[in-house]
């Protein structure tokens, strides 16, 4: 069982992201304000459960939560600022969101640039620790997920419908035969040196 939170007397939002090693699409994170004494026996790290799970989970967060918040960075924003930056942006704009303004943020991971005057920590698979980030980190997958199975109906020999723009040897492959799309991110390593095609 994960742990509600880490001070009893401050409201916290739990953040996490989701797409950073993804070669295309946009990163998204999400923030996430859970009653103080929210216990949920599914709820963990999005990465741990099946999509139907999330699916179920999802709706009960949104459900359950004090406040939530889900922002989206494009591919041509994170060329331009880097991973990192963008996935950092994406959080600092779902904190922002938020109806409920937080005294301390839960972040997965371990980098982040503070958020105005509010404290934070940075927790290593945090994820996998606090409910607020699972659910932050359920939030930024499901909604992510969405997306990118929407835009795989413009660009469908991706096959982003079950990769999501992650680097699979399908969708290297396919960017290999078929070039890149205004959704690749052009700073990443699209092409596959190891891939070998006959001629």
């Amino acid at each position: 069982m994960l742990k509600s939170y880490l001070y009893n007397n401050l409201i916290e939002a739990g953040c996490d992201e989701a797409g950073r090693g993804c070669l295309a699409g946009p990163v998204v994170a999400a923030a996430v304000i859970l009653p103080k004494n929210y216990k949920h026996s599914v709820l963990n790290d999005s990465k741990k459960l099946s999509p139907r799970q999330r699916a179920i989970l999802k709706d009960e967060i949104i459900k359950s939560a004090i406040a939530w918040k889900v922002a989206f960075v494009d591919n041509a924003e994170i060329d331009e600022m880097n991973i990192l930056r963008a996935s950092i942006k994406a959080m600092h704009i779902a904190i922002e969101g938020l109806e409920k303004v937080p005294q301390f943020l839960l972040i997965d991971g371990n980098r982040f640039y503070p958020y105005k005057d509010i404290k934070h920590k940075t927790i290593i698979k945090g994820d996998g620790l606090y409910f607020s980030i699972a659910a932050a980190s359920v939030l930024a997958k499901t909604f992510r997920d969405a997306f990118m199975e929407k835009i795989h109906t413009e660009f469908p020999e991706y096959g982003w419908n079950k990769n999501k723009g992650y680097p699979t040897s399908f969708h290297r492959a396919a960017i290999m035969k078929y070039g890149i799309t205004p959704y690749h991110r052009k700073s990443f390593a699209l092409f596959d040196s190891q891939l070998k095609f006959e001629f």
